[in-house]
């Protein structure tokens, strides 16, 4: 085989190889008419016309780009409004904007560690976690889920001079469990370990501000480094990191993700300050946000639909097999119901499921157009 044909042989094996095992992804584009159970606009923010008011004034006033990195001539005015408003929000003194959450997660673990330092994670933290670690040349040992004594275990084992840092997800994506904060923290403590936890998921939907799991009820001496995203519940694009202000200087000078990355488009940032405004004066969408969850639970539980245990508006209804989850979903779809469909690597072999996600603008008649769906299919399922 020649060199020019050990490519393309490699890209079709790679391929057949994921569609033989049934995990082949395809790429729709979102078809109007559909409800969305798929995405992450838990506070129903993506389509509010303010959002889109405030992006536009900020892309008159700014331009449609910003034409360079935060370090160059990226960092507008906006953006230091955006980034104060952030750290008032989670609490902490300080915080830095990304282009998007798995670049805050790279770019922080790239920053921090090194072939010296010992990460130690829970099994299902998000990818971009683990990459980012394994980009740092990091050892990595992952404990099992929010098994705090297998942390224990594994922290006790490592050389007490070594940096060690545990880091962990707040919401978990695909399980909708969320993280205990508080116990992480203290194992962390106990072993001189920081602590790192990805809030994406959690900002804008928990905490009695809407400041995530974390956010002010644990500061920033129990969790040093907190990381969250704008592109879920609050209804824009692109992430943060937040922590004290020695962190957040370390990142703007050895992050790789922040320093050789064009700024957030002005408009963005504009768009994400109206986000922040609406979160604190209308308290009412997280409200009406646990109302759905509960609801669509209670109405599930009657079913005996095999939901997760989960009070986020993540909830993950497990099949098992792959193909039963790719029929579930082509079946909702035919019914103008938008659900994700997650196999592996996404989740382990076996724990294949549909990911429903809800959200403040769901009616209770979408609920229960849902609800009926995946009722017919579980009577046809056990019939």
């Amino acid at each position: 085989m020649t060199s020019s044909s050990v490519w393309p042989a490699r890209l079709h094996e790679a391929a057949a190889w994921r569609r033989a095992e049934g995990l082949w992804r395809e790429r729709r584009t979102l078809q109007a008419g559909l409800i969305d159970f798929a995405g992450n606009d838990y506070l129903g923010l993506k389509g509010d016309p303010r959002l889109a008011e405030s992006q536009a004034a900020a892309a008159r006033e700014y331009g449609s780009g910003t034409g360079a990195s935060h370090l160059v001539t990226g960092h507008l005015e906006v953006h230091e409004t955006l980034e104060r408003r952030l750290a008032e929000l989670v609490g902490r003194p300080r915080a830095l904007l990304f282009s998007t959450g798995y670049m805050a997660n790279l770019g922080t673990l790239q920053a921090l560690c090194d072939s010296h330092t010992l990460v130690f994670q829970d099994r299902l933290n998000h990818a971009s976690l683990i990459d980012g670690a394994g980009l740092a040349g990091a050892r990595s040992r992952r404990f099992h889920h929010r098994d705090h004594d297998d942390l224990e275990r594994l922290l006790c084992r490592a050389p007490p001079e070594t940096p060690k840092l545990v880091v962990s997800d707040g919401v978990f994506s695909m399980d909708g469990d969320v993280a205990d904060v508080a116990a992480l923290a203290a194992v962390s403590a106990r072993h001189g370990a920081w602590l790192m936890i990805d809030d994406a998921h959690g900002v804008g939907v928990l905490g009695a501000r809407g400041d995530g799991c974390v956010g002010r009820a644990h500061g920033h001496e129990s969790v040093p480094i907190l990381v969250g995203t704008l592109g879920k519940a609050l209804g824009t694009a692109g992430a943060f990191v937040a922590g004290s202000e020695a962190l957040i200087l370390h990142l703007m000078q050895f992050a790789r993700a922040y320093v050789y990355t064009t700024a957030q488009p002005p408009g963005v940032a504009g768009a994400s300050l109206a986000a922040l405004d609406i979160l604190a004066a209308e308290p009412e969408r997280r409200d009406r946000l646990r109302r759905n969850i509960s609801y669509f639970r209670h109405e599930a539980a009657l079913m005996d639909l095999p939901l997760t245990d989960s009070f986020t508006p993540i909830q993950p209804l497990i099949l098992g097999a792959g193909a039963r989850v790719m029929q579930w979903a082509a079946r909702l779809r035919e019914a103008g119901l938008l659900v994700g469909a997650i196999r592996p690597p996404s989740v382990p072999r076996g724990e294949d499921r549909l990911r429903i996600t809800l959200s403040a603008s769901h009616s209770t008649t979408q609920l229960d157009v849902l609800l009926d769906a995946l009722s017919r299919m579980q009577r046809k399922l056990t019939a």
